[in-house]
């Protein structure tokens, strides 16, 4: 295969199509080609991209057309063709909406488009809502009372699968990356603090492992007591998070029989549920000893002196897809003028809060420490989403990634982060049974809908609302991902081989009972 600047290269002719792994290129016409990223897959790109490609390295990648093969995916599915936009939208057919939203700090994007006018520039009239909890949020859309709403990405994928409550809901735009944590109490940090790795100015070292808790839970049950965490909803990212990091750093934090949403079989660390603004109140009651959860409840426990955050989610896994726009099918199919609207007004909201470095930033606190929104102080937002992140008194940290709401393709609905959660709920039971790759393919798809966000992007781009460099042209997955606090590499159209490369989890072959894991 030859080589571009340094890029594996295959052209296409025709009808024929090369297949695509991490490292390779396609090109396309003699001055536009494909690129095979690790971070979001296959991205279509140009000589205004600054990739240097110049006539001898077109005529090197047309020579190559004579040994045309696949990039070396050894996935028979999906064939990796691009995405294509559905067709373009009409008028708007229903301008009133109601969405709704859980006070976090990641439904900046609702917030936004409402405050700066966004919503009102594509002639919508949007009521925000807050909900109580997530199952009241997810009631509400499936019910209708709610026309869309701010969501956890589980959910409109278990409702699907019928995990739970039995809808069809669609994902078409990705709200963010990143933004959550894990807390721990005074007490927990006060027993594993002196044992961490410190650096040159004496602060712990980061990541910090969940191994460090090994001898805080075997104290626990020497005391005849289960060690207990919060996280918000079982399909939550945050319950994947707090799950992966335990079980990371050797601990199991249960798996779920069918039917069951507690998840505590077999379990080291039991796992509970507790709506993210009353997370702070849990953990000094002393009910948990730690909890996952989004901001600002992570820099609230820190504000009044009850915790500390451990590690933070992009230390888990870096830039992570987190929130979506939920909404019903039936919706999106009856008016796919307003939802294109919608994802618009969304679109252009998360590109202002990107823009420059985050200027914007500031801006947005003032706005999200709103009652009607996110209610909390200015200082207590401001800690986690303005470039800084505060762990505890005196030890503040850039982390100018912490919240991503446009930059890095973050709002577009990638195909492999919606299998990357179903692998983690087969791999915890909420799936009993086992599935071929193609199931995982079948589902995603059903349930992640990058024509509609394309729709809606691209016209802004023709309106050079927003760059056309911002839209990436994929096949849906990302490549190969790395950034695992394990060390596991994650490639979403392999989910079967990934499940499998876990010491902590099912596999092939086993199911869960109240008595334990049974099968090979």
């Amino acid at each position: 295969m030859p080589i571009v600047s340094g890029l594996r290269v295959s052209t296409i002719s025709g009808n024929v199509a090369a297949r695509c792994n991490p490292q390779g290129v396609r090109v396309e016409a003699a001055f536009s080609f494909y690129v095979c990223r690790p971070d979001v897959g296959l991205v279509r790109m140009s000589m205004k991209q600054g990739f240097g490609f110049t006539r001898r390295a077109a005529v090197v990648a047309l020579l190559a057309s004579v040994a045309l093969a696949g990039c070396g995916s050894k996935s028979e599915a999906p064939a990796g063709d691009a995405v294509k936009a559905a067709a373009a939208p009409g008028a708007v057919e229903k301008p009133v909406l109601k969405l709704g939203f859980i006070k976090l700090t990641d439904m900046a994007p609702l917030a936004i488009a409402k405050e700066k006018g966004f919503f009102a520039e594509e002639g919508l009239n949007v009521t925000l809502e807050p909900q109580a909890n997530w199952k009241v949020l997810l009631d509400g859309v499936i019910g209708g009372q709610l026309d869309g709403a701010h969501m956890l990405a589980g959910q409109p994928i278990a409702a699907t699968i019928g995990y739970g409550t039995k809808a069809d809901l669609i994902a078409p735009l990705s709200l963010d990356l990143n933004g959550n944590a894990i807390t721990v109490s005074n007490k927990v940090w006060d027993m594993v603090k002196a044992d961490l790795p410190k650096g040159p100015d004496g602060k712990p070292t980061h990541p910090i492992s969940a191994s460090v808790l090994k001898p805080v839970v075997t104290s626990f049950k020497q005391q005849g007591k289960p060690f207990k965490m919060g996280m918000v909803f079982p399909v939550s990212t945050h319950n994947y998070e707090l799950r992966y990091w335990l079980a990371a750093g050797g601990l199991n934090p249960g798996y779920y029989t069918p039917g069951d949403v507690g998840g505590t079989v077999a379990a080291d660390v039991q796992l509970s549920v507790t709506p993210p603004p009353q997370m702070p109140a849990t953990l000094e009651a002393g009910t948990i000893e730690g909890y996952c959860v989004g901001e600002p409840w992570n820099q609230a426990a820190v504000q009044k002196k009850i915790g500390v955050p451990i590690i933070t989610d992009d230390e888990i896994w870096n830039d992570n897809p987190e929130k979506v726009l939920g909404l019903r099918k039936d919706f999106a199919d009856k008016y796919p003028g307003t939802t294109a609207a919608m994802l618009r007004a969304i679109i252009k909201a998360q590109q202002w809060l990107d823009a420059d470095n985050g200027k914007n930033r500031a801006e947005a606190v003032k706005i999200l420490s709103q009652a009607n929104y996110v209610g909390a102080d200015e200082e207590v937002i401001a800690a986690s989403m303005t470039g800084k992140f505060t762990f505890e008194p005196g030890d503040t940290r850039d982390a100018p990634g912490f919240n991503i709401f446009f930059d890095k393709f973050a709002g577009y609905p990638y195909y492999s982060d919606a299998i990357w959660y179903l692998t983690q709920m087969r791999r915890w039971g909420q799936i009993p049974e086992d599935h071929a790759d193609q199931w995982y393919f079948d589902q995603a798809k059903a349930v992640y809908r990058p024509d509609l966000y394309l729709a809606a992007a691209k016209g802004l781009a023709e309106k050079g609302v927003i760059p056309a460099e911002a839209i990436p042209e994929t096949d849906g997955f990302r490549g190969e991902q790395s950034g695992f606090i394990d060390g596991v590499t994650y490639n979403g159209k392999l989910p079967n081989a990934y499940l499998a490369k876990f010491k902590i989890g099912l596999k092939k072959g086993q199911k869960v009972s109240a008595s334990g894991v049974t099968g090979n």
